[in-house]
C-alpha cells in the first residue's frame, strides 16, 4: 500500500512539477497581470473601488476565483483595492494571494470570531453558523476610517461585467444598495413565532422586500453615523433568546434594512445557482442579462465539477478556477 501511495505521488509532482500540496488548502497557478486600460490614464483622480470578501479553507477557491473574475472584466483593474477578512492562518492566506495575484493591492484584516460566537444560533446549514459568515456586519469596524464605501462579494460567485458599473450606482439617502426580489414570499424568512410577536412591528411603515446580502454596495460613513452594527446586533441577541427566525447572517440584514434599500438591477446577482439550503439541486438563471453569477445555496461548483457531477452552469464557473490541479484533489 505504501508503495502504490508513493508511485501516486511521484505520478502527481510529475504531471505538476512546481506544485506542492499545501496542507488544506488548495493550491494555485499564478494569475497574469491586469494593466488599466487606455481610458484609465486618461483621468488625473483615478476612482479607487473598494471591494470587501472573507477568506478560509472551506471557500478559498470560490474567492480566488472571484477575484480572477472581477480582474479580468475590469476596464481599470490596477484602480481596485481587495480587503479580506480572515479568522485563522493569516499569514497562510496572505502568501497565497500574494503568489496567486503577484500584482494585486490588498489588505488583510483579521476578524476575532468572540464578537459574534455567542450571538450565533444554528440555522438551516452549517455553514451559515460559521463566524466569518457574520463578518459583513463589521466592515465599518474592521476597515479604516478612509474606506468609505464598500462591495461586499461572497466567495461563490464570479463577476462577468466592469465592477465599475456596480461601485457607480447612486445609493441616495440610503445606506445600502442590493437587487431586490419583491416578488418573495417575505415571510418564510422568519418563524411564526416572529410574526405573532411585538417584534413584527419592526416593518412597520415600510415595504420590506427580500434581498442577498452576497452582494451589496455600502456607504460605510452612514453606517458608521447611523451605529448599524449596533442594530444588527441586538437582533441577533433577541434571536438567541427567543428564536425568531433560521437563516444565520440575513435576517438581521432584512429586519434593519429591507424596505429602506437602494434597489440595484438583477443583473448584479443572479442568486440561487447552488441551489436551496438543503439538497442543492441544479437551477437555470433567472431571466435577463448577466452581470454576476452568485452560487448561492447548498451546491458548490468546484465541488460538484470534482465530483463529476457539475450542473450546466458550473462550466460558467469553471474559466475562473486557479486551482492547479482541481480534478486530482477535493476542498471538501
Amino acid at each position: 500500500m505504501a508503495f502504490l501511495v508513493l508511485l501516486f505521488f511521484l505520478a502527481v509532482t510529475a504531471r505538476f512539477p512546481s506544485t506542492v500540496v499545501s496542507g488544506e488548502f488548495p493550491v494555485f497557478r499564478e494569475a497574469p497581470a491586469f494593466q488599466n486600460g487606455r481610458e484609465c490614464r486618461r483621468t488625473t483622480k483615478p476612482s479607487v473601488i473598494h471591494i470587501a470578501m472573507t477568506l478560509d479553507a472551506t471557500y478559498l477557491r470560490g474567492s480566488i476565483a472571484g477575484v480572477f473574475s472581477v480582474l479580468q472584466h475590469s476596464a481599470c483593474p490596477e484602480n481596485i483595492v481587495f480587503h479580506f477578512i480572515v479568522t485563522h492562518r493569516r499569514l497562510e492566506l496572505r502568501r497565497i494571494i500574494t503568489t496567486t495575484f503577484p500584482y494585486l493591492n490588498f489588505h488583510l484584516y483579521h476578524f476575532d470570531s468572540n464578537l459574534v460566537r455567542g450571538k450565533i444560533t444554528y440555522s438551516v446549514r452549517r455553514a451559515l453558523d460559521q463566524p466569518l459568515n457574520y463578518a459583513r456586519m463589521y466592515l465599518a469596524e474592521l476597515l479604516p476610517l478612509t474606506v468609505n464605501r464598500i462591495i461586499y462579494f461572497d466567495s461563490d460567485l464570479v463577476v462577468v461585467d466592469d465592477v465599475a458599473k456596480l461601485w457607480k450606482i447612486n445609493l441616495g439617502n440610503h445606506v445600502l444598495g442590493a437587487p431586490e426580489y419583491c416578488h418573495a414570499n417575505f415571510t418564510n424568512y422568519f418563524t411564526p413565532k416572529f410574526w405573532n410577536s411585538e417584534y413584527a412591528a419592526a416593518f412597520e411603515g415600510r415595504k420590506p422586500c427580500y434581498f442577498n446580502t452576497g452582494v451589496m454596495v455600502i456607504d460605510l460613513g452612514k453606517w458608521r453615523e447611523g451605529k448599524y452594527t449596533e442594530r444588527l446586533e441586538k437582533w441577533m441577541r433577541i434571536q438567541k433568546r427567543n428564536r425568531i427566525y433560521e437563516l444565520g447572517s440575513l435576517p438581521p440584514f432584512l429586519l434593519v434594512f429591507a424596505g429602506d434599500v437602494e434597489g440595484v438591477e438583477h443583473r448584479w446577482n443572479q442568486h440561487g445557482l447552488g441551489g436551496d439550503n438543503l439538497k442543492g439541486v441544479c437551477r437555470d438563471l433567472h431571466p435577463g442579462p448577466a452581470s454576476l453569477l452568485h452560487w448561492s445555496g447548498k451546491g458548490k461548483p468546484w465541488l460538484r465539477l470534482d465530483a463529476k457531477k457539475p450542473c450546466p452552469l458550473d462550466s460558467l464557473w469553471a474559466p475562473y478556477d486557479l486551482s492547479r490541479y482541481s480534478s486530482l484533489f477535493s476542498d471538501n
